[in-house]
């Protein structure tokens, strides 16, 4: 979904591509740990710090391909490492959005499993041979609107929160069905 701004995305990243020479796989490390910070701040209320923490950890996360790519480091692992530490991510913080009490344990688990559900999907896919970059909540699109339901629930009360969390939920496993019919095409 978020494939147009590919282009403007490298415009932006490569002048910090070029002066960041470290092994990209360090920056893929280093993206959980940020996100820890995120699910501290949803465990203490903290909305806005956990906003940030996202943000950062998101960065950190389209740096270290944009550094891969840029010095040529590009590997296998380094792209395995990318989507294992994002799993990681992922469920650290919604772990600290259940701490915070923001949804009912079990709209958390089911987040959690939703969005590793929709990651495993596309991997299952392309291990069958199909192309399966397709999907109304990817996951940087559910991370901005996570982003954004912290910013509300800050603003205007802890239930608009929640409530974004049960959309989340809902829209994870309407991309997971998206992508499976849209695999089942493919494999026909």
């Amino acid at each position: 979904m978020l494939q147009s701004l590919r282009p403007l995305l490298t415009r932006i990243l490569n002048p910090i591509a070029r002066n960041l020479n470290i092994n990209p796989n360090i920056v893929t490390i280093i993206s959980p740990f940020v996100a820890v910070i995120a699910a501290w701040g949803f465990a203490n209320h903290l909305l806005i710090l956990a906003t940030l923490a996202i943000l950062a950890s998101g960065f950190l996360d389209v740096v270290d391909g944009a550094v891969a790519r840029y010095h040529n480091r590009s590997s296998k692992f380094g792209a395995f490492l990318d989507s294992t530490m994002d799993r990681f991510a992922d469920a650290i913080i919604y772990i600290g959005i259940i701490f915070g009490g923001y949804c009912d344990w079990f709209v958390g688990v089911l987040a959690i499993h939703s969005a590793i559900c929709v990651s495993y999907v596309r991997a299952r896919a392309e291990s069958q041979g199909a192309e399966c970059n397709i999907g109304i909540a990817e996951r940087a699109v559910r991370m901005i609107i996570l982003m954004i339901g912290a910013i509300i629930g800050y603003l205007a009360g802890d239930v608009y929160f929640t409530y974004i969390i049960y959309i989340l939920v809902i829209l994870s496993y309407f991309t997971v069905a998206q992508r499976i019919l849209h695999v089942r095409r493919q494999l026909k």
